[in-house]
């Protein structure tokens, strides 16, 4: 990419900005809840943004873009499936147990609802996979400053570490989660445009599906058998693997997400935000995933666009294909607004994960089990201090990155292991007064567990096998779904047969933790579009006709 002035003046403008609202935000915080939860005090529309943005990561950018490329519309499946069914139940079922119990984390809750062990364990996994994904997010961003700027991978990821490290010092939670707000609007101001250029480029939609084969233009047609798609997946992989399992153990448990809704000043705020948030995630493939199904047309159509090929010619690198469609098409000027959009993305991602890591090992492993009864100014130099650890620690993840082709496959492997297990423990736990603490803390060790020796005896693209080579999938994803599937059942039934064989909790002990015993509050007087049962209705009516249009 050839940067002009014009480029650089977009770019220094939006660092001059949210470093801004971090120096603002950093007056008001004098306390660690302050720094770590906002208080609950965000208002509903910004902690909805921020729900969205927490989730648009340079990781979810170029990857989305990447998988559009590898897997055509069905890549779509990881919003209308994968994403907004989960996002409706968070909202209405699962937000007065997270905020009705007034826990500061995620691990918090099962600390309340089950045991100390089970906290723990959830603490330690939790953040180990917000390093890894905060990891990915450093790898996307070096390789775009190795694209944009010629440098090194090394000297590139130097570089988004410091970058990191100097905006989430500033203003904590509150201040990534304004910052968060004005990047939803950068990354859809910076990237709608390459779709719509893209699109036009290859002849419109009609001229995509003409050009390609058309398993990449259906989202549902070729799921009947895994041989028929380029995801190598089949229905129920599909919609059990990624649409139950994978995608609600991400909306419903991950800290990362829920800790925006928590946010929220009230209850109603509480469960609206994610049902808020839904309305624009049905739209976003057009955003991020349509531009990678045109790149494959531009390329069958000799218009002078190629997709980049990975070191050593040994495939395709999908994870290039956003950052050159914009050198391709964007002009000096629109190209500084797409790569500062891509810069949003980034930090978003990476705000997101580095305070959720912070919030979770200043409150749930130093507090919990270091040092217990400090003052509250200690916890907070502890959280700031944590900060420059985590992202130390991505730095390292960043680079086994690169051994993917897709990093979607990687982050989805990741999610694998630590929320699909979990996903099944918070489903017994919150409508299932009898599961018990011995019981969930078990449930989460098998389900880890049995992720990783099916990992071990499967082979995708390479990847796994190392324990032995009992089975093939045709793509990484599909061994994803899978390995989800496995985990969760095994954590599933693992947790529901000791249940039976222990001792559960008195009900006394479980109000606002468990279906049944929690507080929710009638709404009947609000208007019908605050209400979470008719939002509910909407949202999954336009998602029923998004898919139908796009079979």
């Amino acid at each position: 990419m050839t940067l002009r002035a014009i480029d650089y003046v977009s770019l220094a403008i939006y660092f001059a900005f949210v470093l801004g609202i971090g120096w603002l935000a950093k007056r008001k915080i004098t306390t660690s809840e302050d720094f770590l939860t906002s208080r609950h005090s965000v208002p509903v529309w910004i902690t909805s943004l921020a729900f969205i943005a927490a989730n648009l990561g340079a990781q979810e950018m170029i990857g989305m873009c990447a998988s559009g490329a590898k897997y055509g519309i069905m890549t779509a499946h990881f919003y209308w499936l994968g994403a907004v069914p989960a996002m409706v139940f968070v909202g209405v079922f699962m937000m007065p147990f997270y905020y009705g119990s007034r826990a500061r984390s995620v691990p918090e809750y099962l600390k309340l609802r089950f045991d100390e062990k089970t906290r723990g364990l959830n603490a330690i996994t939790f953040a180990v996979m917000t390093i890894f994904s905060s990891g990915i997010s450093m790898y996307a961003l070096g390789r775009l400053f190795q694209l944009v700027l010629g440098w090194s991978f090394t000297s590139s990821v130097l570089l988004s570490a410091a970058i990191v490290l100097i905006y989430t010092l500033l203003g904590g939670l509150t201040s990534a989660i304004y910052n968060e707000v004005v990047q939803f609007f950068l990354i859809v101001l910076g990237f709608a445009p390459l779709s719509l250029l893209a699109v036009q480029k290859a002849g419109g939609w009609s001229g995509i599906s003409g050009r390609l084969q058309p398993v990449m233009t259906h989202s549902w047609r070729y799921a009947a058998h895994s041989t028929q798609n380029p995801m190598g997946v089949e229905v129920f992989g599909l919609v059990a693997g990624l649409g139950f399992v994978l995608s609600f153990g991400y909306w419903c448990t991950n800290f990362l997400v829920v800790q925006r809704a928590m946010a929220a000043d009230s209850m109603h705020g509480a469960r609206q935000t994610p049902l808020f948030a839904a309305f624009p995630k049905i739209f976003m493939p057009f955003v991020v995933i349509l531009p990678g199904i045109a790149a494959v047309a531009l390329m069958q159509m000799s218009s002078g666009y190629q997709l980049p090929i990975k070191a050593g010619g040994t495939g395709y690198d999908y994870d290039q294909v956003l950052t050159t469609l914009m050198a391709q098409f964007y002009p000096s000027g629109m190209l500084g607004i797409g790569l500062t959009a891509l810069m949003a993305s980034f930090m978003s991602g990476m705000a997101g994960n580095v305070t959720a890591f912070n919030t979770v090992f200043t409150y749930d492993i130093y507090q919990g089990y270091i040092r217990k009864q400090a003052p509250d100014s200690h916890y907070l130099w502890i959280g700031r201090v944590t900060k420059v650890v985590g992202v130390v620690l991505s730095i390292g993840t960043a680079y086994l990155a690169t051994t993917f082709n897709n990093m979607m496959d990687f982050l989805q492997l990741i999610f694998a292991f630590v929320n699909a297990p979990l996903f099944a423990t918070f489903l017994l736990g919150m409508f299932w007064k009898r599961t018990t603490g011995h019981a969930a803390f078990t449930g989460l060790l098998v389900g880890t567990t049995a992720a990783a020796v099916t990992h071990g005896l499967t082979v995708a693209e390479g990847k796994g096998g190392w324990i032995a080579n009992t089975h093939g999938f045709i793509s990484t994803m599909a061994q994803n779904y899978w390995i989800a599937i496995i985990s969760w059942t095994a954590c599933m039934v693992i947790t529901i047969a000791i249940s039976l064989m222990t001792k559960p909790k008195p009900v006394s002990e479980l109000h606002n933790l468990v279906f049944g015993v929690t507080d929710i509050p009638r709404e009947e007087s609000a208007p019908w579009y605050k209400r979470p049962g008719p939002l509910a209705i909407i949202v999954l009516g336009v998602l029923v006709i998004v898919n139908i249009i796009y079979w």
